[in-house]
């Protein structure tokens, strides 16, 4: 038991340390965007605002999804790092039930597990929110949030909509960060 209580206090210090967003007790379970649809979803995303994420250290966060062959989805993550070089990461997402197209996994390294990746919420053309959560031991989650746009800017009123969305799910909107969409030189199309 004390080696539980350990691990339990070194993952909460790893979690806690880095931002994430860490919460005693299980994933919430929000509902999805009911007509989703893979295929329009599909190009290029700006990152709006985000919940701390550990892996996300940069500005001019951007991804591009592409449809696959196979019907999985690529994925190409970007941003600009502080000392200007591109920081980039490929992976693929996957629907996960076809019946509930806005449920997917992604993975970005091969033998590791799929995260989730459900849309919320999204027109297709303009605005998506994203959320992701895992649950560890069924005794915590850490969660992960994103509002993506398909310009490096979404009205305010879009966002505060975002924002009801994710508080209605049980998400702290209060520990988003807005992401820096200025001086993207490099990855601006």
């Amino acid at each position: 038991m004390k080696s539980f209580q350990v691990l339990f206090l070194l993952l909460l210090t790893a979690a806690a340390s880095e931002g994430q967003s860490f919460h005693i007790g299980r994933c919430p379970q929000p509902s999805v965007q009911e007509d989703f649809n893979v295929t329009k979803y599909m190009g290029t995303w700006y990152e709006i605002e985000r919940l701390p994420a550990m892996f996300q250290k940069g500005k001019c966060a951007q991804a591009t999804y592409s449809l696959l062959p196979d019907g999985t989805v690529s994925v190409h993550n970007e941003e600009i790092l502080s000392n200007g070089k591109i920081n980039s990461i490929e992976g693929v997402a996957t629907v996960k039930n076809t019946s509930q197209p806005a449920i997917l996994g992604v993975s970005f390294f091969k033998g590791v597990p799929d995260a989730p990746y459900w849309v919320l919420s999204t027109d297709h053309q303009s605005y998506a929110l994203v959320y992701s959560c895992s649950d560890y031991l069924r005794l915590f989650h850490v969660d992960f949030a994103w509002i993506l746009a398909r310009t490096r800017e979404l009205s305010q009123d879009i966002v505060s909509q975002l924002h009801d969305k994710l508080t209605a799910a049980g998400v702290n909107v209060n520990r988003l960060i807005v992401t820096n969409q200025t001086s993207c030189k490099g990855l601006d199309q």
